[in-house]
């Protein structure tokens, strides 16, 4: 039997390899990628079996209310997948690509509202004291459609940079000020939007878009092979989203519990986990949902959701075994088993009495504590804030070390280039140089405001496309050198004062010899 979903792209790299997998045994699950908003809006209209979402039906996006289905569509939600959502980039120190960049998330915030325009800005250079950043303009890249992550991006800002939100949301003529699962875009803030988090990624990979960073769950930045900044969070440590990460992270995840409200039951609340001082926090940790039909009004039937119910089995149970290495991260157990409750409702489910612990999930344990994330490790001494930068790569650029300058040249972290002071990443370490004054590198770029990318060399050579680094000599130095060429220029200038009558009068004695004017002796 066929069911159709649509939703969340955020989701999609686990769902779409839990139905290549599940087509083994009979299943055909189809699945398309439009973001939250539609795949909500399609389950609601009664146009797909079951949808996937980032956020639940009842938000209030500024004055509009996303009401939840009416009665022809009843739900349940069941969580489905965990992970984080990130600040893919691409960037580089001249001909080195910058793998280890850490932002804190008031820096992340003013990026995406139009705060800090430049890579070289000094807010910047306080997060990375190893690195000598470019002079190139910045390019936030968002979301353009509907989209949970833009609404998981959005609360965040809410919650804890709510004033830089609503100076935003004021310049963008949005009033009140709430999340939004629609990307506002100021005129003029060099913004560029791109459908789903695949999208977005291909956007920010381009070879021309050096200076572009956007959003995305970790699992897409992991498949392009490019890094994802490491976020500050509040036990003052820079962390990107790892799975052993996130489960730290979802411990302080309020879970609804009223199962007398299928509206909110199993929604989440991230308000702590947005806070929380444990040093492995990664602070923009999340879960998704199933949205899953609970009655046999159309499009549902039995068959339909026998195979749906087991689908679902087939992603709570073995599916989360291999999220883990896809970019997300494994459902704890107490999520596990409320998802199976809600797959009975199902009408046609089969889904029996589970044996949980078969799972093999890697959160699980015989006491009922997290394992995932009791056994996380504690994050590295060059990610906590301070003058000291780890060397090492995040996401898909893991295997790959960006040079640091760590001033004494003492332990910076992961590897070769700690303490290196020379190539790219050489200068005055936080120094700020003009935007103007690099001729080196130039290389093409994406145009913010035509969202147009052009190839090296074609002529799309703005103020945003330069990716060299700009070297500032220290004063006095080569002063001899100079002395030396001023002496040079001064011999040449006499030269060409002198040169002309001396060479006039050799000529003119010349033409006295060949005449016979001129005498042996010099006698006339």
């Amino acid at each position: 039997m066929t069911i159709n979903g649509a939703g969340s792209t955020w989701s999609q790299n686990a769902i779409d390899s839990w139905r290549r997998n599940v087509a083994q045994f009979g299943m055909t699950v189809n699945y398309a990628g439009t973001g939250s908003s539609d795949g909500r809006n399609q389950f609601r209209a009664g146009t797909v079996d079951w949808a996937a979402s980032d956020i639940p039906y009842g938000i209030k996006d500024g004055n509009n209310l996303d009401q939840p289905p009416t009665q022809a569509h009843p739900f349940a939600y069941m969580p489905v997948t965990a992970g984080g959502t990130t600040f893919m980039y691409n960037l580089r120190i001249g001909n080195q690509r910058v793998t280890n960049l850490r932002l804190s998330g008031t820096n992340i915030a003013k990026i995406f509202t139009g705060g800090i325009r430049m890579w070289n800005d000094p807010a910047i250079a306080d997060d990375n004291p190893g690195l000598r950043l470019p002079a190139i303009r910045i390019v936030p890249v968002v979301r353009s459609e509907g989209s949970g992550s833009t609404a998981q991006f959005t609360q965040w800002m809410v919650a804890t940079q709510r004033s830089l939100w609503n100076a935003y949301c004021a310049a963008a003529g949005r009033s009140p000020c709430t999340q939004t699962s629609v990307y506002p875009i100021v005129p003029g803030r060099g913004m560029v939007a791109q459908a789903g988090d695949l999208g977005v990624a291909g956007y920010v990979a381009q070879p021309q878009a050096v200076g572009a960073i956007g959003y995305v769950q970790y699992s897409y930045a992991i498949q392009a092979k490019f890094p994802v900044a490491k976020m500050l969070n509040n036990g003052g440590y820079y962390t990107e989203p790892t799975a052993g990460h996130v489960a730290v992270s979802l411990l302080k995840a309020r879970i609804n519990n009223n199962k007398n409200d299928p509206d909110v039951y199993l929604t989440q609340d991230l308000s702590q986990v947005y806070v929380n001082t444990d040093p492995r926090t990664y602070p923009l940790s999340g879960y998704s949902y199933m949205v899953l039909p609970v009655s046999l009004n159309n499009p549902m039937t039995t068959a339909k959701g026998e195979t749906l119910a087991d689908f679902g089995k087939y992603a709570l149970c073995q599916g989360q075994t291999q999220v883990n290495a896809l970019g997300y991260s494994a459902l704890p157990i107490n999520l596990v088993e409320a998802g199976f409750e809600q797959l009975r409702k199902i009408p046609g489910a089969k889904v029996g009495n589970i044996a949980i612990r078969s799972c093999n999930n890697p959160t699980f344990s015989t006491d009922g504590t997290n394992t995932l994330a009791r056994t996380d490790p504690m994050p590295p001494d060059c990610d906590k804030k301070g003058p000291v930068q780890c060397a090492t790569g995040t996401a898909g650029a893991k295997d790959q070390q960006t040079p640091v300058n760590n001033g004494s040249g003492g332990p910076g972290g992961g590897g070769p280039g700690t303490g290196n002071t020379g190539g790219p990443s050489a200068g005055p370490i936080g120094s700020t140089p003009d935007p103007g004054s690099n001729p080196v590198a130039q290389q093409g770029a994406c145009d913010p405001d035509t969202q147009d990318c052009g190839q090296a060399g074609s002529g799309n050579t703005g103020d945003f496309n330069v990716a060299g680094q700009p070297v500032s000599a220290e004063p006095g130095v080569g002063g001899g050198f100079r002395v030396a060429l001023m002496v040079l220029a001064g011999v040449l200038l006499l030269a060409l004062g002198l040169g002309p009558p001396l060479i006039a009068q050799a000529g003119a004695r010349s033409r006295r010899r060949r005449s016979g004017d001129f005498t042996p002796g010099g006698q006339a």
